[in-house]
């Protein structure tokens, strides 16, 4: 059955992929329409999410933001599937960074680096960091149950040299590659909820006490990784500016916990900055009403 819902999905995404830009963005408004206006997809999860977040807006203020998410979601969702037939010269002008040199001049010093961020803006197409830095990079994500999906997801992603490595085996790997001298770069995006049951850390989230992931940090301070958020901005209608900060410059030496609440700490305020570009669908805030008694 796997293979049978590839094949019929398969030739569908590759066809919008070679579909050129306004093509595909008068389809995205399209699918905006079905999605809110027709199915209700996710509506009531975002419109709940908007309301935790910002009580302070009016219930006109937060719509507005929830119609410009939904349609930003739609874009970014067709851009991933465009990722398939775009051309190296193409990704990097849609998206571009403004200190690349902060990472040119860590890899001068032979530094390994670890670029945490957010489902914020456009992460699919950071892969294309790779044709500007001489690093190799590593992408950790979560394996998708259809192993054909899986395997195409591999490939897209794969296109500009990065190699996935899911959780699992994520440690072990980049041990390895540790120990084999190789300057990495390994990609990460921290800002999911974690299962209750494994959750080591629970801190403030844009004002609300939920557990997080502490994986990004912990990879760090064991492989003494350089943690760096990446900031990405929407400049405009499929453009992005990527611009890099360094978390900690000695994660060794960092106090338990600080990596993360600095991640989070930048994670705010780009949402709040532009709170549309934020993946509001995810169900980041479920766990707030079972905070361990202790904190």
């Amino acid at each position: 059955m796997q293979l049978v819902v590839y094949l019929l999905v398969y030739p569908l995404l590759w066809l919008v992929s070679r579909l050129p830009f306004r093509a595909l963005y008068f389809l995205s408004d399209g699918i905006y329409i079905l999605l809110y206006h027709v199915i209700g997809y996710r509506k009531k999860v975002v419109r709940d999410n908007l309301e935790l977040v910002f009580p302070e807006k009016s219930e006109e203020e937060r719509l507005r933001l929830e119609k410009k998410f939904f349609r930003h979601m739609c874009d970014i969702f067709l851009e991933m599937i465009k990722t398939l037939g775009i051309s190296k010269e193409e990704i990097q002008k849609r998206f571009s960074y403004t200190n690349i040199d902060l990472l040119l001049n860590l890899e001068k010093e032979h530094k390994n680096t670890m670029l945490m961020l957010p489902h914020y803006a456009s992460w699919e197409w950071v892969l294309s960091l790779n044709i500007r830095i001489a690093s190799k990079g590593y992408g950790i994500y979560q394996k998708i149950q259809n192993k054909y999906f899986d395997k195409l997801v591999r490939r897209i992603r794969g296109k500009y040299n990065t190699t996935l490595i899911s959780t699992r085996e994520s440690r072990k790997i980049l041990q390895l590659a540790k120990e084999s001298n190789e300057l990495l770069m390994v990609g990460i995006i921290s800002d999911q909820s974690p299962m209750v049951s494994r959750a080591k850390y629970w801190t403030d989230f844009m004002g609300i006490v939920v557990p997080v992931h502490v994986g990004g940090e912990e990879i760090c301070k064991t492989n003494d990784i350089i943690p760096v958020y990446l900031k990405v901005e929407k400049k405009k209608r499929g453009y992005y500016e990527g611009t890099f900060k360094i978390l900690s410059e000695n994660p060794t030496e960092v106090e338990d916990y600080k990596i993360t609440d600095a991640f989070l700490r930048e994670t705010e305020k780009s949402i709040r900055e532009a709170p549309e570009y934020y993946f509001w669908t995810h169900k980041r805030w479920k766990h707030r009403n079972k905070v361990p008694s202790n904190l």
